[in-house]
């Protein structure tokens, strides 16, 4: 076979049959496709995109007389995509900030992030003409298509774990005009190419986090309630019963959140680092190194790791975190995916109710579906997670530091009683009992404890609020007496049970 680097190609991994046959069958599309078609292909994080892609662009080169592009969306991404491209005998350019010249040879491939290549195009030093076949890393990112209709002349294949688009207002099947769907996860798991996942789920109170106009959780409602000392307590008892010795990978959403996860393990007498956005460069390669060489370490990061970052030796993944993205969801838990030969399972622990949200990682996916109706699915999933559109205030919860759980579902409860045929006013008393807690394991004092109570009153008239839902037939008088006999039961139960515990 040709070598297209003009120097002998090292030897590369044998391709595995899906990855042969995936390999087959977008490259009979591309041959039988006009340019401007833009085609999809999903396969898991960990399934071998890049191999796959790297091999279509070497059939591509090898029968055509035209430039392939890959666009990625990280800089160590971009590194990593033109090595192994180079590795299967490619002649692969990288455009990074620290190419400055144009090239004497052409390159067969170019590999660029966004910005960079748009740069280039504008100075006239890259020739989009010239361009046959166009592929992007990480496709749902849709920063890519707005540099799309420069490629006049050539076909784009997309490469996604998820096919969902980061931006609910430019769905991919506006982009795309088809998907082709890889193995799914079960089937690489089955077939040995990837770690089988057990799942550890705690039930963490979410109402406190606020959504952005992103539609993700903010870093500022998920550092209060991550940085809580009752949270960060349940982070550790869950890291001693799961991943104890394990290589562990812990994701965050905030800096300071992460920080505080460093500080209490590392006061525990853990191997642990933290790695941001905004680490210097040489410490964030020297923390890497350590995690790769290390027994036993603990990485806790945030922004930094869901993509461009393979280390097969994790063990243990830790989502000390809630997100609404189930691209990000995927990207996590894909981490701790890679199978070795002495690795055929590895831990996820779950602090943010995200299996909840999005089902078992390896659960089957209709992505099709998802591809051509993401709308419907988005308002599928925030109908399914509603009850946690409930927002507690970030102060209200600062009050309550002690307490892991300010949350009581009230229709549960309610259902649950239905069931067992008993009276459901028990809801309320149940309800009265948690607050009632809640605001003595807070308080030094009665005065303290009553003072807290008062605090719940906006609390008070949620919870009243849905149980008189679930009666359907409750007057407003009815609704305004339960409130008051709600707070006068509350301070009553609080008085008693700090009058026992003195007592005692």
């Amino acid at each position: 076979m040709e070598n297209l680097t003009g120097e002998t190609p090292q030897v590369h991994r044998k391709l595995y049959g899906y990855q042969h046959n995936d390999i087959e069958l977008l490259f009979s599309k591309i041959e039988f496709s006009q340019p401007g078609v833009k085609l999809l292909y999903q396969l898991p994080t960990g399934g071998g995109k890049t191999v796959i892609f790297s091999e279509i662009a070497k059939k591509y080169i090898q029968k055509n007389d035209k430039q392939v592009v890959v666009l990625t969306h990280r800089v160590e991404l971009c590194r990593q995509t033109s090595a192994v491209l180079k590795r299967n005998g490619i002649n692969a350019l990288a455009y990074t900030s620290n190419v400055k010249k144009r090239p004497r040879v052409k390159p067969h491939c170019v590999v660029a992030m966004i910005e960079t290549l748009k740069n280039r195009i504008r100075s006239k030093e890259f020739d989009t003409d010239a361009v046959g076949l166009v592929v992007i890393d990480e496709a749902h990112h849709n920063s890519f298509h707005k540099l799309l209709g420069r490629f006049k002349n050539a076909i784009v294949i997309g490469v996604t774990a998820t096919p969902l688009s980061s931006d609910s207002t430019m769905p991919l099947n506006k982009s795309y005009s088809e998907l082709i769907v890889g193995q799914d996860i079960q089937s690489l798991i089955g077939k040995g190419h990837l770690a089988k996942p057990r799942t550890f789920k705690y039930n963490v109170e979410l109402h406190s986090l606020v959504t952005a106009p992103h539609g993700d959780y903010t870093v500022a409602s998920s550092d209060v309630l991550y940085g809580s000392d009752a949270m960060l307590m349940m982070l550790m008892d869950a890291y001693k019963e799961h991943c104890t010795g394990k290589k562990t990978l812990i994701f965050n959403n905030g800096i300071f959140t992460s920080k505080r996860v460093h500080q209490l393990f590392a006061e525990a007498g853990y191997a642990i680092r933290h790695l941001d956005n905004k680490t210097p460069k040489d410490e964030r390669i020297a923390v890497l190194k350590w995690f790769k060489e290390t027994k036993g370490a603990i990485l806790t990061s945030v922004s930094l790791l869901t993509t461009g970052f393979d280390e097969p030796s994790v063990q243990a993944v830790v989502l000390y975190r809630a997100t609404n993205s189930l691209t990000l969801y995927h990207q996590m838990i894909g981490r701790g995916a890679r199978r070795m030969s002495n690795k055929r399972t590895f831990s996820i622990v779950d602090l943010g109710n995200n299996t909840e949200r999005f089902g078992e990682w390896d659960a089957p996916m209709d992505w099709k579906y998802i591809f051509e109706n993401p709308e419907n699915y988005s308002s599928k999933r925030a109908k399914s997670s509603d009850y946690e559109s409930h927002s507690i205030s970030t102060g209200l919860r600062a009050m309550f530091p002690k307490t892991r759980e300010l949350s009581f579902d009230i229709e549960s409860a309610y259902l649950l009683a239905l069931e067992r045929n008993e009276k459901t006013k028990i809801v309320l008393r149940d309800s009265i009992r948690q607050h009632a807690i809640m605001c003595i394991e807070n308080a030094e004092t009665i005065t303290a404890a009553l003072h807290l109570a008062d605090e719940l009153d906006a609390e008070i008239k949620w919870r009243v609020k849905q149980y008189c839902k679930c009666m359907e037939n409750a007057t407003r008088n009815y609704v305004s007496w339960l409130e008051e006999d709600y707070r006068s039961r509350l301070k009553k139960m609080i008085q008693k049970l700090m009058h026992r515990l003195n007592v005692d």
